[in-house]
């Protein structure tokens, strides 16, 4: 599954590797400490591939800190239609309603 030819993206590999095999190695370690060296040595190889192949990247450090923003907030609507939610608007409301005097402790 992390191999070479897997057809899962670095990403996904990534975080596979991250929230299912580290974990488990992290807190399994008591576990691990008296299984068979031979076991070990296979574990200690599989992190090392992944490694190696997420190093194989020509780069790097932008594939580990790839960021896709989380997708704008909507509201719901009939049968599944979803209409964003624009917080510009939203705020030009609240200004307009106010008045000169009003200040913002008093709408606290």
């Amino acid at each position: 599954m992390l191999g070479r030819k897997s057809k899962l993206s670095r990403r996904n590999k990534l975080t596979l590797y991250k929230m299912c095999i580290r974990t488990v190695l992290t807190y399994a370690s008591p576990v691990f400490a008296h299984a068979a060296p031979k076991a070990l040595h296979r574990l200690q190889d599989a992190s090392k591939r992944f490694f190696d192949i997420a190093g194989s990247h020509p780069n790097a450090l932008r594939a580990a800190v790839d960021y896709q923003p989380p997708p704008p907030p909507t509201l719901s609507e009939d049968h599944g239609t979803y209409y964003s939610i624009h917080l510009t608007l939203l705020q030009r409301q609240l200004i307009a309603s106010m008045t000169s005097t009003t200040r913002m402790t008093d709408l606290e």
